[in-house]
């Protein structure tokens, strides 16, 4: 029997090797498949990483398929059962890196659309795809680029789903609604170096810092929401000494990270911060990176949308969550008031032998399917 038409294109796909930032031509398979179907395609290549912007039609409501062709590297071949970038079918399961994240939420995307064009080649609306290979890297040179070359020239989105693998526990059971953002700084606390035996001639930063840090680790940012957690606190990293044992050490340089949801704007975080280590009235340098900013799409017509293809398909009601990483859903938001994260189950993602199921992936074209006739056919 002939493999299905999304299983065969998500084996293409993941016999491409295309770890981050390497597309290794999987735009051009895509690119093949969707320009029969009257897709202007435009490439929006930026500093070795490929972009791809593909849109069907000109009028509104604009539905985006959003995803991202690059894996994370393999690991130790050794501990595959079989080669990662060779497809290989077993046990029900389709394995190699991509299976789940993301290629075969692509494969799943091209022909749910190639399915929907057959039957509505007049439909209202029009459709496009976003597809990037840096977002298991830096996230850079990638959808941001794309986003910033739409926002320049007025062109915004209406509806945007990303093939993220959001599911749990089983295939269906899991949107993601939006994500937390991610906030990461720099400490640098200074002191004076000297002789552990001199107490009185240093300032030893770690006992300057401790209080400050224990503090910082205490605090309760916010409540979260409906849809949030309350902001978390982590120190990631804490370095300090010369490492010889009878020696303060002239500075300390801690990282942390907050995971900040809508409750918390960014601003307000790094003041709390700023004020409470002046209050330990430290000496400090502090770096802020913000990897991005917090999104949310509450319940309204893509959510619903997403929601009812989820449960007419698989026959389950979905929960809406914002938990886990970050994700590209958090540039395009920029420029789309409704973005939802939905894909097949997480659970073998950036592991050795990653997985999709055969039946999930069958399942996720329909949903995706199912998502068009919801949001283009009147």
């Amino acid at each position: 029997m002939a493999a299905s038409p999304t299983l065969a294109l998500a084996r293409e796909l993941i016999a491409l090797p295309s770890a981050t930032p390497d597309d290794a031509g999987c735009l051009e398979v895509i690119a093949k498949r969707l320009a029969p179907l009257g897709f202007a395609l435009e490439r929006i290549d930026c500093n070795g990483v490929s972009n791809l912007w593909a849109r069907r039609g000109n009028s509104a409501p604009l539905i985006c398929f959003a995803g991202h062709t690059d894996v994370v590297p393999p690991g130790p071949l050794d501990q595959w059962r079989s080669p990662p970038f060779v497809p290989t079918e077993r046990d029900g399961f389709l394995f190699g890196r991509g299976a789940a994240d993301m290629k075969s939420s692509i494969a799943a995307f091209v022909f749910a659309s190639e399915r929907f064009i057959a039957e509505h080649a007049d439909h209202a609306g029009s459709l496009a795809l976003l597809l990037t290979s840096d977002e298991e890297g830096d996230a850079v040179d990638g959808t941001v680029r794309v986003v910033e070359t739409l926002k320049a020239r007025g062109e915004s989105i209406d509806y945007c789903i990303v093939g993220e693998p959001t599911c749990s526990d089983r295939f269906g059971d899991t949107i993601k609604n939006g994500r937390r953002g991610s906030l990461s700084a720099r400490l640098i606390v200074k002191g004076v170096q000297g002789h552990v035996a001199y107490p009185e001639k240093v300032r030893n930063p770690i006992h300057l810092a401790a209080p400050a840090l224990a503090e910082l680790a205490a605090t309760r940012w916010d409540e979260g929401n409906e849809y949030f957690p309350p902001t978390s606190f982590q120190i990631a990293n804490i370095h300090a000494g010369t490492g010889a044992p009878n020696v303060v050490p002239g500075a300390l340089e801690a990282f942390f990270n907050f995971r900040f949801s809508t409750e918390s704007p960014v601003e307000h975080l790094q003041e709390a911060v700023h004020a409470l280590l002046d209050r330990h009235d430290l000496e400090y340098e502090i770096h802020w990176t913000i990897s991005g900013r917090p999104y949310l799409t509450p319940r309204g017509r893509l959510v619903d949308a997403l929601a009812g293809a989820i449960a007419a398909t698989t026959g389950v009601d979905p929960v809406l969550s914002t938990s886990g990483g970050t994700s590209d859903g958090r540039f395009i938001a920029d420029i789309c008031p409704e973005v939802a994260e939905f894909g097949p189950l997480n659970a073998s993602i950036h592991k050795v032998d990653e997985h999709v199921s055969l039946v999930d992936l069958e399942s996720l074209t329909g949903v995706y399917r199912s998502v068009l006739d919801r949001l283009l056919v009147a």
